[in-house]
């Protein structure tokens, strides 16, 4: 493809003949002249048309050839003359306006017709920076030494996080969609020491808002020989500073350091009842805004809490029981990241489960022949998108969203 030259690259040859090629994205057909803007994977490109020349429709695929000149009013400052088309795919018309700057249908729509509605630039942009936060989020931990992992997303046991799994058939023996790659990733810090994940991880969800998905991309690490939950923390800040850099999107708050809160100090902080055994949305944008206030910070950490509402694998707090090793970081008043330390003892596994082992003896054999103290975390992509973009609904950040009632396009 050296042939062709893409619309950022026009001024690199100016008054030569070139090849250009993508979609018509606007066209303006005058008495004496038509304006085509041609849209590749870079940008949008001016093409003049003298009067006469056949125009084809929005959305069709052309090839342009042409003589690249100087004009200060043409995107890029350089337009391309021409001197023939090519149409490699003529277009019906498109059930979206692609051509506006900003997209006028709602949300259904912009649904039921992604395979139109994610070719305009500005859901482009969404998905370029959730392209850009994954290569962070892996960049800056290969950096740390640790490895990426690939694990299964068939599981034989619904044994994480209740009922909220997928079943299904396999092969005559009952099987489920993996909530998370949890166990997985842990029992590889027993062979790598330092693991992550990136990959779709699936939630029977019977919440129908505007942040639940019931599948989504989640972004996993665990590493072993930590003191503690803050150290898990200190690399999470680590990549979460890369992640938001690398997308290039609008000014995020991100002082020296994180404010961190522990769980009771949150719950008096947004006037909740002390014995609450959880944050509830109001709670998280209460904190959210003091953060933002009192630290001019986006983030804000809630660590400590209660273990009666945390899995079976996280650690306990040692000075306090009750409390747990674990945390939630905010960003912008809504939960992105869960994570904390684990139990790595095999008899401490063995307190917490008592007889309730089934389907978890390969897991639970790891431990019974040494692990480090560890812990880890877990990101939600499209949620950090949706918090990042400013979006309302976690669907404008989701390619091919699967939910209550969508299990289309």
């Amino acid at each position: 493809m050296s042939y062709r030259v893409l619309s950022t690259e026009l001024s690199k040859h100016s008054g030569a003949e070139i090849r250009l090629a993508g979609w018509v994205h606007r066209r303006r057909v005058l008495a004496r002249v038509s304006f085509l803007i041609v849209r590749d994977r870079a940008g949008l490109a001016q093409v003049v048309v003298p009067a006469g020349v056949p125009v084809p429709p929005e959305e069709s695929v052309i090839e342009v050839t042409g003589t690249v000149v100087a004009n200060e009013v043409a995107p890029g400052g350089f337009e391309v003359a021409y001197t023939a088309i090519e149409v490699l795919a003529e277009a019906e018309p498109p059930p979206v306006e692609l051509f506006r700057p900003e997209l006028e249908a709602g949300l259904p729509a912009l649904l039921d017709h992604a395979a139109v509605s994610l070719r305009h630039p500005s859901r482009q942009a969404v998905f370029r920076a959730g392209a850009a936060a994954v290569a962070a989020f892996r960049a800056t931990l290969d950096d740390l030494d640790f490895t990426e992992v690939f694990t299964p997303k068939i599981v034989g046991s619904a044994t994480e996080s209740g009922a909220n799994v997928f079943a299904l058939d396999y092969f005559g023996r009952p099987a489920y969609l993996a909530q998370s790659p949890q166990f997985y990733k842990q029992t590889m810090v027993g062979v790598f020491e330092r693991v992550y994940e990136v990959g779709p991880v699936f939630r029977a969800e019977p919440h129908d808002t505007s942040r639940h998905l019931a599948t989504y991309t989640s972004l996993d690490a665990e590493l072993g020989f930590i003191r503690d939950h803050r150290d898990v923390m200190a690399v999470l800040t680590r990549v979460i500073r890369a992640m938001v850099a690398a997308t290039g999107l609008g000014t995020v708050h991100m002082p020296p350091e994180f404010p961190v809160l522990h769980f009771s100090e949150a719950l008096e902080l947004a006037g909740a009842d002390p014995d609450e055994p959880d944050l509830a949305p109001e709670h998280e944008r209460t904190l959210g805004a003091w953060a933002l206030k009192e630290h001019g910070s986006d983030f804000v950490y809630v660590e400590g809490y209660p273990m009666a509402k945390r899995p079976f694998y996280t650690h306990p707090q040692p000075s306090e029981p009750r409390w747990s090793n674990s945390f939630d970081l905010l960003f912008r008043g809504m939960e992105l990241v869960t994570g904390g330390q684990r139990r790595h003892r095999y008899a401490d596994y063995t307190a917490a489960l008592g007889s309730a082992t089934a389907g978890l003896e390969g897991y639970l054999e790891a431990f019974r022949h040494g692990m480090p103290p560890h812990g880890g975390f877990a990101i939600g992509l499209e949620r950090f998108l949706a918090r990042l973009t400013g979006a309302t609904n976690v669907r404008e950040t989701t390619l091919f969203p699967r939910d209550l009632h969508r299990l289309a396009p």
